[in-house]
């Protein structure tokens, strides 16, 4: 099977092109691919396959083999990947992922794309679609117990779940210990993504993740865009935001008048490769 190691931010994932290859079991793939020791080493799997609604649908794993509705790093990385592999010569395309349709802009220097423009749609703040068990409208600084510890969260969808937590220092943050707390919180039906927000100024900030079924990586684009919509709900930053993650920089942009986040972030391939799948 011939597949691609791409990144964005850092956050890497394994892609097969799926209008040639064939995957009969996708969970143990991205769980054999995902391993940094016996592996390709990676965040998880990104299968490009048609779609009957859009132009390609992204059909995402996480490291464990969990499947995800949406990942904003991978979503750029399968823009340059159909565009940089002859997949498509157009510069605004979509992308199904999670039942959901995306559009992307490609920003492309001598041939190749180099950086993505994503419109990640409206952020979700109503507990039952998050999903977060709650009896408020908003889960919006709210306190949760972890570890004997009281943190404030406020909860957001991106199409996958989102909790966000602000604190003094990223750098000072046990994430190994309390992300996994926070993951499996009984308060969270379906886990959740951490973020553990500093905000630097009203237009920075900085950010780590713990991300539900692959720990901590080096970034999360719905997280990115999580963090930013639930700083300006909390009052912390203006609409537009550099956030600084271990992996890189992406630019959230709150569009108030369409209620929709905009995302723009580089999108690097690394290598192509051919595993035995067997």
């Amino acid at each position: 099977m011939k597949f691609t190691k791409m990144h964005g931010c850092g956050n890497d994932y394994v892609y097969v092109n799926c209008f040639v290859e064939q995957v009969a079991d996708a969970p143990y793939l991205s769980r054999v691919v995902s391993d940094r020791h016996f592996g390709i080493g990676s965040d998880g799997l990104i299968l490009i396959k048609p779609s009957e609604k859009a132009d390609f649908t992204m059909d995402m794993y996480n490291a464990d083999g969990s499947n995800s509705q949406m990942c904003g790093n991978g979503i750029r990385c399968v823009a340059k990947y159909v565009y940089d592999y002859g997949l498509t010569d157009k510069k605004n395309i979509t992308v199904e992922s999670g039942g959901s349709v995306k559009y992307l802009d490609l920003n492309v220097t001598d041939g190749k794309v180099t950086e993505v423009t994503v419109n990640m749609g409206t952020p979700i703040t109503k507990p039952g679609l998050i999903p977060v068990i709650s009896d408020k409208k908003q889960v919006i600084a709210e306190p949760l117990l972890i570890d004997g510890n009281t943190y404030e969260i406020t909860c957001v969808s991106m199409g996958n779940p989102h909790a966000v937590v602000f604190v003094e220092d990223t750098k000072a943050v046990e994430i190994e210990k309390i992300g996994p707390l926070f993951e499996h919180n009984e308060i969270f039906p379906e886990r959740t993504n951490t973020e553990f927000i500093h905000v630097i100024d009203r237009k920075t900030i900085d950010m780590r993740v713990w991300e539900r079924g692959s720990g901590e990586t080096l970034a999360c684009g719905t997280g990115a865009c999580a963090s930013v919509y639930a700083c300006i709900l909390n009052g912390y930053t203006e609409d537009t935001v550099t956030v600084r993650l271990l992996g890189g920089e992406l630019k959230i942009q709150y569009d108030r008048e369409k209620h929709t986040i905009f995302m723009t972030g580089p999108a690097v391939t690394v290598f192509d490769g051919e595993l035995n799948v067997n």
